[in-house]
C-alpha cells in the first residue's frame, strides 16, 4: 500500500493544569501548569493515521525554521511516515494550542502564517511512485496549485482524494473523492430545507465541480455518497463522544488505506465510519490502529 499525503501540517499543543481560582486580573481561570504533550495535527495527522493502520505513507508539508517543526518532524517519523517537511524561513509552523484544565479545554491560541515557498516541485516528484494521493487542505496555504497537482496525478491514473476548505470546489476538478463535512458543503451550496434539497444541491455542487463523488460527514448522522450513480447513505457507528478533533483526518486515512488495499468506495467509507468512531473516544488528535480497527469490525459482524 502506497500513500502520498500532500497539504497543510500543523503541530497540536496541549497544555494540562489544575484550575483553583479566578484570575483577580480579569474574569478567567488561573490554570497551574502540570505537564504539555504535541502531536501531528492536520495533513501530519491524516499520514500518521494512514501509517497506524499499515499504509507505506509519504507526507510533504511546509513549515517554519523553527523549534515546532523539529518536534513535528520527530512525531511523523516516529510514527513511521516518510517525512519531507519543507522549510520556509519566513514564518513559523503552524500550532494549534490547547489549554485544558480540569480535563475542559479552556481555550485554545492558534499560531498562523501563509506561506511563501511553494509544495508543488517536490510534491511533483513523489506522485509517480504513490498509488493513492490525498490532498488535505485546511486553508493555510499550502496548496495555491493543487488544481494542477490533481490534473498531474490523474494524468498518471493516481486515485485522488481531497478533504476540502473553502467555497470554491473547482479547485479540485478531476479528484475522484472530495470528503467536506456538513458545514462546509453547506458553505459551499447553501442551506437546504430537506434531505431531498441537500441530495439535490451535493450532487449539483460535485457536477459542476467535476468531481467523480462527494464524501459528506454528517457527525452522528453517518456518511452519504453522492456520485454518478446516485446517493448512497453510510450509517454512523454509534459510540460515546470524548472529542470530535482530528476525526476527520481519520476518516480521510481510513479512505485512503482501504481504496489502496482494493475496497470500493461504500465499502471504505464504511470502514472508514468505524474508525471515526474510534477516533471520537480518544482526547485530542489521536490514531487508529489496525487492532482496534478489526476488533469493532468484528462486534459489527456480530450484531
Amino acid at each position: 500500500m502506497s500513500v502520498l499525503v500532500v497539504g497543510d501540517v500543523m503541530l497540536d499543543r496541549y497544555w494540562y493544569g489544575d484550575v483553583s481560582r479566578l484570575s483577580q486580573e480579569a474574569p478567567v481561570p488561573v490554570i497551574k501548569m502540570e505537564r504539555e504533550e504535541s502531536r501531528a495535527g492536520a495533513a501530519a495527522n491524516v499520514a500518521a493515521n494512514c501509517a497506524s493502520l499499515g499504509a507505506d505513507v509519504t507526507l510533504i508539508g511546509i513549515v517554519g525554521h523553527d523549534e515546532s517543526a523539529e518536534i513535528l518532524y520527530d512525531l511523523c517519523i516516529r510514527a513511521g511516515v516518510n517525512t519531507i517537511l519543507i522549510p520556509d524561513h519566513l514564518i513559523r509552523t503552524t500550532q494549534k494550542l490547547r489549554i485544558i484544565g480540569k480535563r475542559q479545554q479552556i481555550a485554545r491560541v492558534d499560531f498562523e502564517m501563509v506561506p511563501v515557498t511553494t509544495i508543488d516541485k517536490v510534491a511533483r516528484k513523489y506522485i509517480e511512485n504513490h498509488d493513492v494521493i490525498v490532498f488535505s487542505d485546511y486553508g493555510k496555504g499550502a496548496l495555491p496549485g493543487v488544481q494542477e497537482l490533481i490534473r498531474e496525478a490523474k494524468a498518471m491514473n493516481k486515485t485522488v482524494l481531497v478533504d476540502p476548505k473553502g467555497h470554491d470546489f473547482t479547485r479540485y476538478a478531476g479528484a475522484d473523492v472530495v470528503k467536506p463535512n456538513k458545514d462546509e458543503l453547506r458553505d459551499m451550496a447553501g442551506g437546504w430545507g430537506s434531505p431531498e434539497q441537500l441530495n439535490e444541491k451535493a450532487q449539483a455542487v460535485r457536477k459542476a465541480a467535476r468531481i467523480g463523488a462527494l464524501l459528506v460527514t454528517l457527525a452522528s448522522e453517518g456518511m452519504v455518497i453522492y456520485d454518478k450513480h446516485g446517493v448512497k447513505s453510510v450509517p454512523a457507528l454509534v459510540r460515546e463522544v470524548y472529542d470530535v478533533t482530528g476525526a476527520g483526518d481519520t476518516v480521510m486515512a481510513t479512505l485512503a488505506v482501504m481504496l489502496d488495499d482494493g475496497l470500493d468506495l461504500v465499502e471504505a467509507a464504511r470502514i472508514a465510519n468505524y474508525a471515526a468512531g474510534i477516533v471520537i473516544g480518544k482526547f485530542g488528535t489521536s490514531v487508529v490502529t489496525q487492532q482496534e480497527l478489526r476488533e469493532v469490525m468484528r462486534e459489527q459482524q456480530t450484531v
